[in-house]
């Protein structure tokens, strides 16, 4: 095995060797990568090397960035008025950077008006094309029909 780490002479030893060696500096013999050929491993303090990929681990996931989803609902008869309204609610938040998800929810008998709710979703599509990019087309699921609104990229 390959043997690497501070105050170690790299190199390939046997694997009895590269224990002998770990032992005497007072450090663990860690494997880092048990694919290459032959495989390599360092000779490091174990705890440390925990703490450290713990940190890593820790800083890679503060850097990731978090997908916000609004809600906006509709009805099947939903006036200009009120469209208008919910339409200016949905700029504001694509403008701040989070997901627009547009529902219309039929109650009772109005899911026979499944046309004007997908009218409604297109139209509203429609409006916000400027400010983001439809992420998914309106979609009957259930009571609902759906859509999601991805913010354009500055």
């Amino acid at each position: 095995m390959r043997v690497v780490g501070e105050n170690v002479e790299q190199g390939v030893y046997p694997i009895e060797k590269a224990l002998q060696i770990a032992s005497d500096l007072g450090v663990d013999l860690v494997e880092i990568s048990p694919n290459a050929d032959p495989p390599v491993c360092k000779a490091i303090d174990y705890k440390k090397f925990l703490y450290e990929l713990k940190k890593k681990q820790k800083e890679m996931k503060a850097n990731t960035q978090k997908v916000v989803v609004k809600e906006i609902r509709f009805g099947p008869q939903t006036d200009d008025h009120d469209f208008n309204f919910k339409k200016n609610h949905a700029m504001k938040f694509l403008q701040e950077g989070s997901k627009v998800k547009a529902f219309v929810f039929f109650r009772g008998r109005s899911i026979v008006f499944k046309e004007q709710g997908e009218m409604i979703l297109l139209r509203f599509a429609n409006e916000l094309e400027e400010y983001g990019k439809v992420e998914q087309l309106p979609l009957m699921d259930g009571k609902k029909m759906q859509m999601v609104i991805a913010p354009k990229k500055k």
